[in-house]
């Protein structure tokens, strides 16, 4: 059985459904039977704990990035506690980080000893309305080869490794998936640039002429 836990990192979530709105909002999801029988958003059932003050799980990202304009992005970091097992949240960059929570171990079974897969990318609801591909956008609505300032992006994907470290992820490590390219696609590269390293641009439109 497989146990999840999925959060989101440089691209947020957008749930009318869930918020009542369209503003972007840093979200969290776990589940410990694959989406079976547990599991929830954010803290809508016991499970995650928030510990922050300051960083709320569900709250509203302000400011965020325009097309061909102003960039910003997050830092966030999930860890396991070695010594009492839970699952830590933490956000900010190295220095100036601060925790916003954190899964308690007896959530979980599998993912009491440690991770065996990490995954980063985007996801949309596809309910086929009228019987064509939904219109949702995926990160900006931008395809990746849009690159920098229109495109959406994770960048310096780091694990944190059997000691604690963070370990950088080599470009070769990283497979890339895209369900259909002509709706959304996904590039990977790498990049000598601080704070760059191995990364990804992703996204698309949905609906349009290459996406019936």
């Amino acid at each position: 059985m497989r146990e999840s836990l999925q959060f989101t990192f440089l691209s947020s979530q957008v749930s009318p459904e869930l918020y009542g709105d369209s503003r972007p909002r840093l979200f969290t999801y776990w589940t410990s039977d694959a989406y079976e029988a547990t599991g929830c958003y954010n803290a809508l059932c016991p499970g995650f704990v928030q510990t922050s003050s300051r960083v709320a799980i569900g709250a509203a990202i302000s400011p965020v990035s325009s097309l061909a304009g102003e960039q910003y992005d997050m830092t966030l970091l999930i860890w396991k506690d070695p010594k009492l097992g839970n699952w830590w949240l933490s956000y900010g960059d190295a220095g100036a980080s601060q925790l916003v929570g954190y899964w308690p171990a007896e959530l979980f079974t599998h993912l009491s000893g440690h991770a065996s897969m990490v995954e980063w990318g985007g996801e949309v609801v596809n309910t086929r309305p009228d019987g064509a591909h939904t219109a949702t956008q995926m990160g900006s609505g931008r395809f990746a080869a849009e690159g920098f300032g229109r495109a959406s992006y994770f960048r310096n994907l780091e694990t944190v490794d059997a000691g604690n470290s963070l370990a950088p992820v080599s470009l070769d490590a990283v497979q890339t998936l895209a369900e259909d390219g002509g709706c959304y696609d996904i590039k990977k590269a790498y990049d000598e640039r601080d704070g760059w390293g191995t990364h990804f641009y992703y996204g698309g439109p949905g609906h349009n002429p290459a996406c019936p």
